[in-house]
């Protein structure tokens, strides 16, 4: 059976993310990939979960309240800025997520931008476990989503097949520019 591109986004991570490691959600959104993130890590790994805005930390915030979950750092910067906040003495991430586009129920004039992404996904590259991958789920259909796809699209073709392993997963006969997911796998 064919799966819904969230849940195949985080099944794909349960198959790299081990326990104990460091892991990025690059788009903290209302919390649910940092809950998900926090799980797999368990109370020994570490979550940094990165939004540009404030509702987005308040909102996953709560929900990691809820859940009684300690090991998230909530952080309200872009996620390109990532490379300040990766704790002393963790040299390898076990993986990232990012949803790409703007906070369901917000302000859809704020949106994640082509140029913090890609720099982002960049810097993991350097970090990123061997076997380890960084999930994007690409929204598109909205101001700037096609110009993000776009640029991420064209970064990732070109990774060296060598070093990469790039997958695209996603439904092509639904309305309204599905969303899709990239996948990149280090070798």
């Amino acid at each position: 059976m064919l799966q819904r591109v969230l849940d195949y986004s985080h099944e794909l991570l349960e198959g790299s993310v081990l326990p104990g490691e460091t892991v990025v959600d690059g788009t903290a959104g209302n919390g649910h990939d940092t809950l998900f993130l926090s799980k797999l890590v368990g109370q020994n790994g570490r979550v940094l979960s990165f939004d540009i805005q404030e509702q987005a930390i308040e909102n996953t915030n709560d929900l990691l309240v809820q859940n009684h979950v300690e090991n998230v750092t909530l952080i309200q910067d872009s996620h390109a800025d990532l490379p300040w906040y990766i704790p002393e003495g963790v040299e390898d991430i076990g993986g990232a997520i990012f949803n790409l586009g703007y906070l369901p129920g917000s302000d859809k004039s704020i949106v994640t931008e082509p140029q913090s992404t890609v720099d982002a996904v960049k810097h993991l590259l350097t970090r990123i476990k061997k076997n380890g991958l960084i999930v994007l789920v690409v929204y598109h259909g909205h101001e700037g989503g096609a110009e993000e796809r776009d640029e991420v699209l064209k970064y990732v073709s070109k990774l060296d097949q060598k070093q990469y392993r790039v997958l695209r997963y996603g439904f092509i006969n639904q309305a309204n520019n599905p969303p899709f997911i990239l996948a990149i796998e280090n070798k």
